[in-house]
């Protein structure tokens, strides 16, 4: 019982989406415009750097407060941590009020890896940087730091089923960003370069 109570509040709390808010208060049709999905990226090339700024601070706190949460709440249940991260994630992925169509994930899947290892969280964001800047797309960052942060978290702790347990959330990221593979393969990807010089954004 204890970990279906964490994993529902730790959806429900996934589910808040701060892009939404902000396009309604905008008049930005954020899902309608750019990428379409409504994370701190497309917040970003909607309505400029500001507002993704806030949708990614929002994103990682709201899955760093899951995991903190559910390990106060029960902690004695075993990879609970592990658990809400990735149900906190998937909420934020799959929104329920919102027809199940949200973010991608990313900014939620490191606010999870800094409340389970901040250590690590740091080398992702490190990896997440390189790789995006050197491709010039966020989704091979974002791929990078999904297959890496398992691994690491297994060979960190030693303890297998941590990282299987985040597998989970790694996989669904992956298969979301296979629309981002084809783009960039079509050459219609949005790159960080564009990005940063607001040539997408919303007037």
């Amino acid at each position: 019982m204890g970990y279906l109570i964490a994993a529902a509040m730790s959806y429900l709390l996934g589910s808040s989406s701060m892009t939404w808010y902000l396009g309604k208060l905008k008049n930005v049709d954020v899902r309608g415009k750019g990428t379409g999905n409504l994370g701190a990226s497309n917040a970003t090339v909607l309505m400029g750097w500001g507002a993704g700024v806030l949708v990614a601070v929002h994103d990682i706190g709201k899955a760093i407060l899951a995991v903190v949460l559910a390990r106060w709440l029960f902690p004695d249940l075993a990879y609970v941590g592990e658990l809400a991260g990735v149900a906190c994630v998937l909420g934020h992925m799959y929104p329920f009020y919102l027809g199940f169509r949200g973010g991608k994930g990313l900014a939620s899947f490191i606010g999870m890896t800094i409340a389970l290892n901040i250590g690590l969280a740091a080398a992702a964001a490190v990896l997440l940087v390189l790789v995006t800047v050197l491709s010039d797309f966020i989704a091979l960052g974002t791929t990078a730091v999904v297959i890496a942060v398992p691994v690491g978290l297994w060979l960190l702790t030693g303890d297998i089923w941590a990282g299987v347990i985040l597998l989970a959330a790694s996989a669904v990221m992956i298969a979301k960003h296979l629309d981002n593979f084809r783009r960039i393969l079509g050459g219609t990807e949005i790159g960080l370069r564009s990005t940063i010089k607001g040539e997408h954004r919303v007037k």
